[in-house]
């Protein structure tokens, strides 16, 4: 009595859906109790159907039910499965109640996005939106946060970087391992293609690049301008990694540069005068990239100077391949011959790329991602509003980075053969960065434009990155700002919700924390403009950020000369002419060159839905129900902004648009 089958009139129909993770399904017998809003119960109702396989990975089983007509609206619901299934827990999304004989179409949601363990029953209230202090279900709530520490454990896996998994939970196994599996897609993408028959050959000649990009294989970008100086300098502001150019006041005592020599690529200025109007910018790696490199390679830690032309293009004047002046270590010049000046741009954009994939891309999305989510699921219950707004955006970040990453980083993995600075290089970049990131700068894109001086529209007035990305930060913030505002609408429930403060200490305590440096109010929030930010910038971190630093890469990368990986000889140590030969001579084997090209089109390809369109709906209470559908109005007027601009740009860019910008990172 009371299932699927029942002779009784219908009065609900409870509608059940199973997650789509790994092993959620179950053959349990599963139960429901119903309990109006004025705390009337339901009799126990065991939901089958004798004739269905119910709550199968991924499905919606629907059940309607008699004998109830009593409850009216409903506010609570108690679940739970019996183990008759053995180790057969059960994940659930969501129930949905249907009061039959409501006049109003009508479902009230109960989101779960828990597992169901045996004998244990779940009572959850409507939209399970609640703050901490106003929830009547302590003892369940702290249970939940106790056993999700014990999941979700935290460990720094190398000294000086972001902590991350300890173990990687069943929570988090991707549904279609298949997507995400890269060396998988490798071989598949391999087969496919019609350069299988490259060898570890070396190349003949530039020419040669001009049949690889076949079948799955688009031409990428970077093989149309990457011999023009402007290109170079657009690599600066919107290739995938566009952080780093900054304003220059002042020249760098160990920048052998002189007003001379730069001063004809100045259209008629003096060194002194450019930087004085904010004409002049540079990209200083410093300490940064000294590492020690393997196979008898060597990595430069270059510093180059810009200049903004009468068009508005970046455009280099001068490169000094390392640090200390000394006499095998000259400032290159676009005035030095053709393939002299091309081979130090090139290792310029070898050492970059090690930062690219160390610290903007690695570092400073990836990994910082993966310790806030776990940190989260550390402090705060799944009921919690704020953990409702940031599980969308943390998606597959701690699969990725386990599954895929460590096959990346792995020794003999696709850095150590593809990249100069090899795995251990790789690592050594993100310890010298991280101790200097801070999520008020760096995190922050206003202030991280303000502290580069490059904010300022007129002086620079082509930065694609800057543009765009200011669009979708405010967006983010907006949303951010509307969802909290509408649950913390006093002081007081701010202060009050020890969740929440708890994950504030959580975010910047070094030894049992994540010791995130510059977390707004210093992780204590007692000011929601600091929460708002905080929480602004770790979405932002997860979704705009990471699409800046990682869908680009097949058309920066998979053209060797346009942004090489890595390079056979050695840096040059003066100013000798050199033929397009020598250049050919320093790029990657034909096999290595594939291996490249493989990877970056697979870390190219978007695994999951654009940002504000959801793969999982956390959110289904009236205040995040409206700010969602006024975030995805918001992004779709941002879209039609960038594709305006992208019209007049000469050079679109299109790893920004809301529609190519999914919610996480997922690849």
């Amino acid at each position: 009595m009371g299932n699927g089958c029942t002779k009784l009139p219908d009065d609900y129909e409870i509608q059940v859906k199973t997650g789509d993770v790994k092993g959620a399904g179950t053959d349990s017998n599963v139960y429901i109790i119903l309990i109006s809003e004025s705390g009337i119960q339901s009799r126990a109702i065991h939901l089958d159907c004798k004739w269905r396989d119910d709550f199968e990975k991924g499905n919606v089983d629907s059940f309607k039910v008699g004998g109830i007509s009593q409850l009216g609206s409903i506010g609570k619901i108690v679940l739970w499965r019996d183990s008759s299934g053995l180790n057969d827990d059960w994940f659930v999304q969501w129930v949905k109640v249907k009061n039959l004989h409501a006049l109003h179409e009508n479902l009230d949601c109960f989101p779960m996005n828990r597992w169901i363990f045996h004998d244990r029953r779940i009572v959850i209230t409507k939209y399970d939106s609640i703050l901490p202090q106003f929830d009547e279900n302590q003892e369940q709530r702290a249970l939940e946060i106790l056993e999700k520490r014990r999941t979700y454990g935290l460990t720094r896996k190398k000294p000086g970087i972001p902590k991350q998994i300890s173990k990687f939970p069943r929570d988090e196994h991707f549904s279609n391992d298949y997507k995400w599996d890269i060396q998988s897609s490798k071989y598949r993408l391999m087969a496919q293609s019609k350069i299988t028959q490259l060898t570890t050959d070396s190349w003949e000649s530039l020419e040669d690049f001009k049949n690889i990009y076949l079948g799955k294989f688009s031409v990428p970008e970077g093989t149309k301008y990457w011999k023009d100086d402007r290109n170079f300098g657009r690599q600066r502001l919107q290739g995938c990694n566009p952080n780093v150019i900054r304003l220059c006041k002042d020249i760098p005592p160990n920048f052998q540069v002189s007003p001379a020599m730069v001063r004809p690529f100045l259209e008629g200025l003096s060194l002194e005068e450019a930087i004085e109007i904010n004409k002049i910018y540079i990209v200083n790696y410093k300490d940064v990239l000294a590492i020690s490199c393997m196979d008898n390679k060597k990595l430069a830690v270059p510093m180059a100077l810009f200049y903004v032309d009468k068009q508005g293009d970046l455009i280099p004047i001068a490169i000094q391949l390392f640090q200390k002046p000394a006499e095998d270590n000259p400032v290159f010049l676009p005035s030095d011959p053709e393939y002299t000046w091309m081979l130090a741009k090139m290792y310029f954009n070898n050492a970059d790329c090690s930062y690219h994939q160390a610290c903007t891309h690695l570092g400073f999305t990836h990994l910082v991602a993966e310790s806030v989510c776990v940190g989260t699921h550390r402090q705060l219950s799944p009921s919690h509003p704020l953990f409702r707004l940031l599980a969308p955006h943390f998606l597959y970040i701690v699969a990725i980075n386990t599954l895929a990453l460590n096959k990346l980083i792995a020794p003999n993995g696709w850095i150590d053969n593809t990249m100069t600075c090899k795995a251990n290089g790789i690592v050594e970049i993100i310890q010298k960065s991280w101790s200097k990131w801070r999520m008020d700068v760096q995190g922050w894109l206003p202030n991280d434009l303000a502290s580069r001086g490059v904010d300022d529209h007129d002086a620079l007035p082509y930065y694609p990155y800057r543009d765009d990305a200011i669009l979708l930060h405010h967006v983010i913030w907006d949303y951010v700002r509307e969802v909290l505002e509408g649950y913390y609408d006093t002081p007081q429930k701010l202060a009050k919700d020890w969740e929440i403060q708890e994950w504030g200490k959580m975010l910047v305590d070094e030894c049992e924390g994540l010791g995130i440096k510059g977390v707004p109010g210093d992780g204590c929030f007692t000011d929601l403009e600091d929460l708002i930010q905080t929480v602004t910038s770790v979405i932002f971190i997860c979704s705009v950020g990471h699409a800046a630093s990682n869908f680009g890469q097949y058309d920066e990368y998979a053209f060797p000369p346009n942004y090489p990986a890595i390079l056979r000889g050695h840096p040059p140590t003066d100013k000798t002419v050199l033929s397009a030969k020598d250049i050919v001579s320093q790029l990657p084997r034909k096999d290595t060159t594939l291996s490249i090209m493989v990877v970056t089109k697979i870390l190219s390809d978007r695994g999951t839905n654009s940002l504000g369109n959801f793969e999982v709906q956390y959110m289904h209470d009236p205040i995040g129900i409206t700010a969602i559908e006024r975030f995805k109005t918001k992004l779709a007027e941002v879209g039609k902004i960038i594709d305006e601009r992208n019209k007049h740009r000469q050079f679109p860019y299109p790893y920004l648009h809301p529609l190519e910008v999914p919610n996480s990172i997922s690849i």
